[in-house]
């Protein structure tokens, strides 16, 4: 004997390796725009576009708006095509619209470029696929172990990218930073063909544990669609999104400009986000295990309620780097931690057959509350020259989010033949 791993071993390590490569790559380059806030929308005799940072976050809206709508398209295409295929075209938009922006001086074209086309690239590309990829092509017993390697991934990419972004702008300047992102991103579909199922997909395999009204094949995507939204805790579910997408979309955007007002340098603004990543590792991570220990409901509850009790300390400590970097370390914990419960209610609720496109809907949910957090942003700190309202309304939010999932159902949803679920 040997000890050479299986076949089988070795297509599924190359498989989770390529994934967590696209989701570092995707979520490390999505998390470093707040590092070109005041480079981009700063005067133009100092290199930037000159139209403020209200343009800036209107752009920024629009991209998380697009990536929200986008996902449960992508979804879809995903169950119906396979996922490599929606990540590798995502991949290729993505870095196109990445691209493109430098050369987009006024507002609507920036828009279009960073904010449309970077969107719904994202949603082909972003490690939400990828998760939702491992979701129906592993083994059931290695599911949540790839789904925290695929978090914490995203978590890695977001240390690595944000503080390497930083340096670029620094170097050489905002526009060749832009550049190599986009090089890195054009990689995406040489990556996804390890996605390519080698055989039937965890989802439609046979199970034991399979439950045949919700997991078979019969059963349309569009029937799946109605069960879902006509379930009381799947409306809890999408709430409790939104304020998710809120607080990342929110701080990823304007952390970075809020610290630098307040005197900080915009390297230490840029390693309170890279500590965001460093720390989202271990909180994605120990939230996808833990989800096969404990109640996924209550996990999120507890995820929400300590990042609200995090921001009010946040506020009300003196600022300093060691508040702004212990601040970027505690909120990473909570981070992407709100994910594999998220993705796994979903299944616990409705099955794998349709998890990528299910998954898809309760994800534009986020993605709503990352345009209404954005733009808040962008348009209170126009209106008052403080980000003040909107960090408040973020714990307040949190607080909310705690409570919605408490009544959540964590179980098989079933419908009686003749009633609609309540």
């Amino acid at each position: 004997m040997t000890g050479r791993p299986s076949p089988l071993s070795i297509t599924l390590w190359v498989l989770v390796v390529a994934g967590c490569l696209i989701g570092l790559i995707s979520f490390g380059t999505r998390a470093s725009f707040g590092l070109f806030v005041n480079p981009v929308a700063g005067p133009i005799n100092q290199g930037g576009f000159g139209f403020g940072r209200e343009a800036f976050a209107i752009a920024m809206a629009i991209q998380n708006l697009a990536w929200g709508i986008g996902q449960p398209i992508a979804g879809a295409l995903a169950d119906r095509f396979g996922p490599w295929r929606v990540i590798a075209g995502g991949g290729l938009l993505f870095s196109a619209g990445l691209a493109l922006s430098i050369f987009s001086t006024d507002p609507t074209s920036y828009s279009l470029t960073a904010g449309l086309m970077v969107g719904l690239g994202m949603s082909g590309a972003g490690h939400n696929t990828v998760l939702a990829a491992f979701g129906q092509l592993m083994p059931e017993n290695r599911r949540a172990w790839a789904m925290g390697l695929g978090t914490a991934s995203a978590s890695l990419g977001q240390f690595l990218v944000v503080p390497l972004g930083q340096a670029f702008i620094e170097a050489y300047g905002w526009t060749t930073a832009i550049i190599i992102m986009a090089c890195a991103l054009a990689t995406t579909p040489i990556l996804a063909l390890a996605l390519r199922p080698r055989g039937p997909s965890a989802a439609q395999a046979p199970s034991i544990t399979a439950m045949p009204s919700l997991t078979s094949t019969a059963q349309s995507a569009k029937q799946a669609i109605h069960q879902a939204f006509g379930y009381r805790s799947f409306w809890l579910l999408l709430l409790g999104f939104f304020v998710c997408g809120f607080h990342l979309a929110f701080i990823t955007v304007h952390l970075p400009p809020y610290l630098t007002d307040l005197g900080l340098s915009a390297s230490t603004a840029g390693w309170a986000i890279a500590m965001v990543g460093l720390f989202n590792i271990i909180g994605g991570y120990s939230a996808s295990i833990a989800c096969g220990r404990y109640s996924r409901k209550l996990l999120l509850s507890w995820i929400y309620f300590l990042r609200g009790l995090a921001t009010i300390a946040f506020l009300l400590l003196p600022i300093s780097p060691v508040t702004a970097l212990g601040y970027g370390a505690v909120m990473g914990l909570l981070w992407l931690s709100t994910v594999p419960p998220t993705v796994q209610l979903v299944g616990v609720m409705f099955g794998n057959r349709y998890l990528s496109t299910l998954f898809g809907f309760v994800f534009l949910s986020h993605q709503i509350g990352g345009f209404v957090g954005v733009l808040l942003g962008g348009f209170l700190y126009s209106a008052t020259g403080q980000y003040d309202i909107v960090w408040w309304m973020s714990v307040a939010l949190a607080f909310f989010a705690a409570a919605v999932h408490l009544p959540i159902q964590e179980t098989l949803f079933r419908q009686p033949p003749a009633q609609q679920p309540a």
